[in-house]
């Protein structure tokens, strides 16, 4: 059993995000958005390229709590979503434990880019052991 600590850390570097990985998620999700498929579509309303669902990367950053500790443990799970995930980039999902209180601990969760960006910000509470 993996008992969670205040400062423990975790990272998953997510898959590259290719537009066949965009059209496979838009088929499994059921959101065919142009905006993350459909290159002239975007072009049209002023976007250069598609971008990925924001639900893909909240789906990497879930992965990466369910990699940390079983399911059954997650208490809550909440994000927001703060930039777009370009194709062709590679988002960094980490995790970091806040706090642990009456055996819960709290996490805090990113998404960024290489270049820096921030795409997404959560939390999560978690069973500590």
């Amino acid at each position: 059993m993996i008992i969670l600590n205040p400062g423990d850390t975790l990272t998953l570097e997510c898959p590259k995000i290719t537009r066949t990985a965009l059209a496979l998620y838009a088929g499994a999700s059921g959101d065919h958005n142009p905006v993350h498929i459909d290159t002239d579509a975007c072009k049209a309303v002023g976007i250069p390229d598609v971008f990925a669902h924001g639900m893909l990367s909240m789906a990497y950053l879930g992965r990466l709590l369910t990699d940390w500790v079983p399911r059954e443990r997650l208490r809550s799970y909440e994000v927001r979503f703060s930039a777009i995930t370009p194709v062709n980039s590679i988002p960094v999902c980490k995790g970091e434990v806040t706090g642990v209180e009456d055996g819960l601990a709290r996490l805090d969760l990113t998404v960024t880019l290489p270049d820096g960006t921030v795409t997404l910000r959560g939390s999560a509470v978690v069973s500590a052991n």
